[in-house]
């Protein structure tokens, strides 16, 4: 069963402006990014940095659960789950 992966606005220029798109299998979060490089050139540099980490202002969900409190990059990612990218928002008066 494929993992669905909700893409942010500001990445949609990068799927052809689909709000989501599958990748084949899970495994973990790793794996599942560089599938998604694999299809969508470029995702991968903006959601990670050049160590791999995941980018401070990026937040990723896994079927809901932040991933930052769960085993980071390295998480399992299920067949049949929703990943969901989420850029940080910051504002201020």
């Amino acid at each position: 069963m494929p993992v669905t992966v909700r893409i942010p606005t500001p990445l949609r220029k990068l799927t052809n402006e689909a709000d989501s798109v599958t990748t084949p299998d899970g495994g973990t979060l790793s794996q599942l990014i560089d599938s998604l490089e694999e299809q969508h050139p470029g995702l991968k540099e903006r959601i990670c940095d050049e160590t791999g980490a995941l980018r401070r202002f990026v937040n990723i969900y896994v079927n809901g659960e932040d991933v930052r409190f769960m085993s980071g990059i390295e998480t399992a990612i299920d067949a049949g789950a929703e990943v969901s990218i989420v850029p940080a928002v910051a504002g201020g008066c």
